[in-house]
C-alpha cells in the first residue's frame, strides 16, 4: 500500500474495495468533469466499471508503469478526487503523465495543488523519474494555475491533440524534471 501524506489531503492507490465510493464521486461530478474529458457511455458509472478500472491500474502498477490515487480529505478522510502517475516510461525517457480530478465541491482549497506535489515528489523520489508531463486545456484556467503553482512549465500548445465530447481540441504541454522540482 502506498500512502503519500499532505496537509490537505493524503493520497492512497485505490482498491477494488474503493470502487463503490469511488463510483458514487464519479457520478457525482459526471457533468463537471465532463467538461475537459470525454463523454462516458452511461456503464461507465457503475461499480462494477470502476471496479475493472481499479483491477487494471493495480496490474498496470506491478509492473510500474502506473499508480492510481484516491485523493482523501485529511481531516474527514472521505475520497474528494483522484490523482494518476501513468504512462510512465523506462530509460532513455525515464517520465511519465499527471492527470487528476477533484470533486467540484472541494475546489479552491489548494488540495489539486498540494495533490501534484505529492504525486511529483514520490515520482522523482520514490520512482527515480526524471520527467513528468501533463496536458491542459488552455480554457481550463484552475488546472492551469495548479500546474503553475507546483512548478510545472509550459513548454507549448498541442494542436487538436484529444478528441474530447465531439471536438479536437488543443491542450498545452506542462512538465517538470527533476532538478527542477
Amino acid at each position: 500500500m502506498i500512502l503519500l501524506e499532505g496537509k490537505r489531503c493524503y493520497l492512497r492507490i485505490l482498491q477494488e474495495e474503493d470502487a463503490a465510493v469511488f463510483t458514487d464521486i464519479v457520478k457525482a461530478n459526471k457533468h463537471y468533469w465532463s467538461v475537459f474529458e470525454p463523454r462516458q457511455e452511461p456503464g461507465f458509472y457503475t461499480v462494477g466499471r470502476q471496479k475493472e478500472r481499479i483491477r487494471e491500474s493495480l496490474y498496470q502498477m506491478r509492473d510500474r508503469r502506473e499508480y492510481n490515487f484516491g485523493i482523501f480529505d485529511s481531516d474527514t478522510s472521505n475520497i474528494i478526487g483522484h490523482i494518476s502517475l501513468y504512462n510512465i516510461k523506462r530509460l532513455p525517457f525515464l517520465s511519465g503523465f499527471v492527470g487528476y480530478s477533484i470533486d467540484e465541491r472541494e475546489i479552491g482549497r489548494g488540495i489539486a495543488t498540494e495533490a501534484v506535489q505529492l504525486v511529483t515528489n514520490f515520482a522523482f523520489s520514490r520512482l527515480a523519474l526524471h520527467r513528468i508531463e501533463a496536458y491542459v486545456s488552455p480554457r481550463n484556467h484552475g488546472s492551469v494555475a495548479v500546474l503553475e503553482k507546483s512548478g510545472y512549465l509550459r513548454e507549448g500548445l498541442l494542436r487538436k491533440i484529444l478528441y474530447i465530447n465531439g471536438v479536437w481540441e488543443d491542450h498545452y504541454i506542462y512538465a517538470v524534471v527533476e532538478e527542477d522540482f
